[in-house]
């Protein structure tokens, strides 16, 4: 008998199989292809950051790049998981649970982006399959410009 046979979903659980259950837990939260093309691109540019932090001490919740210094949180959403309108596709296995945690994620997401404007932090989302380079050129004039702004006052 096979181990996805032997296995059997708990009443209630995320995982409709064991193989799904592996799948979903090799999905990467950080440090994903996206990520660290953009991270090395800006980093070419001459700009340094923190990598998976928290912007604010007291709101758990990373962002992918933080530049403290000007205030500058980025992140770059993956398209299932942050519900991107143009490529987000509900599952067909158990969709109930997937879609839910999905629309959290995005209500999560404007939380975050509300409470860390509210703290004077400028906000850059973007989606992975936005072109690596494109998004680069962004964060890196946003920085600069912030940093211009306050060495002028």
């Amino acid at each position: 008998m096979s181990e996805d046979a032997e296995w059997k979903a708990p009443e209630g659980s995320w995982a409709s199989s064991a193989a799904r259950r592996r799948n979903m837990q090799a999905i990467r939260s950080r440090d994903t292809k996206p990520e660290k093309l953009i991270r090395r691109l800006v980093h070419a540019q001459g700009l340094r950051y923190r990598v998976a932090a928290r912007p604010l001490p007291g709101l758990r919740r990373t962002a992918d790049l933080v530049f403290r210094s000007v205030k500058v949180a980025v992140f770059i959403d993956g398209c299932y998981w942050h519900g991107c309108p143009e490529h987000y596709v509900p599952p067909k296995t158990n969709s109930g649970y997937w879609s839910q945690k999905v629309f959290r994620n995005v209500e999560r997401d404007r939380d975050t982006d509300k409470q860390l404007e509210e703290a004077g932090w400028l906000v850059l989302r973007f989606w992975e399959h936005e072109p690596s380079g494109a998004c680069a050129d962004k964060i890196a004039a946003t920085v600069l410009a912030r940093r211009a702004g306050l060495r002028n006052t």
